[in-house]
């Protein structure tokens, strides 16, 4: 495994994300070495779900979406949930953090229901990407060319469809960084 230890990841969530989306993601990340910071609307725990029906782990941010500067970080990954994304979508903040990633052509990794905030933030036109099939139609009529694999990359965006995917979208997330940090130590030399 790469060392990611210069690595800068922030997390995007709110009440109602999807836990293993938003743990098992996090921990591949620190695993790695990469520091992983959790932003949310509020400063307190969030609730996270265990398939949109049960209650699950909980999660403490380690910033409010007010308080984050995307020139911090170097990749964004956003968990599922249904409510999660929807809850975020609301938030003007949370889409111009999206906005700010995707024009930088920073790391942008979405699962499940997440890309609904990457619709909002209107930065999917004319991209490929995947996400689960209950919001694919919002996702094709925001531009984006929607097909069914376990995860799909299309230049700086990464997008899986459910937690099953999860191997598969960590792995991608892992290589983009890798690739990352190689491309700015090659610059800097």
């Amino acid at each position: 495994m790469a060392d990611l230890s210069q690595a800068r990841v922030l997390m995007l969530a709110a009440d109602g994300f999807e836990t293993v989306e938003l743990f098992k993601p996090r921990q591949a990340l620190e695993e790695a070495g990469a520091t992983v910071t959790l932003a949310s609307l509020k400063s307190d725990p969030i609730q996270g779900m265990e398939g949109d029906i049960n209650k699950a782990e909980t999660a403490t941010p380690d910033l409010t979406v007010d308080e984050v500067d995307t020139d911090d970080y170097d990749a964004l990954v956003i968990p599922g949930g249904t409510c999660n994304p929807d809850k975020l979508r609301l938030s003007e903040r949370a889409v111009e953090i999206v906005t700010e990633f995707m024009e930088d052509d920073k790391i942008v990794a979405a699962i499940c229901h997440g890309p609904w905030l990457l619709a909002e933030a209107d930065v999917i036109d004319g991209r490929r990407l995947t996400s689960y099939p209950s919001i694919r139609t919002d996702l094709s009529n925001a531009g984006a060319d929607v097909v069914d694999e376990e995860v799909v990359v299309d230049g700086n965006l990464i997008t899986s469809r459910k937690p099953d995917d999860i191997p598969a979208f960590n792995k991608a997330i892992l290589t983009a960084l890798e690739e990352e940090l190689a491309e700015d130590e090659t610059e800097e030399a």
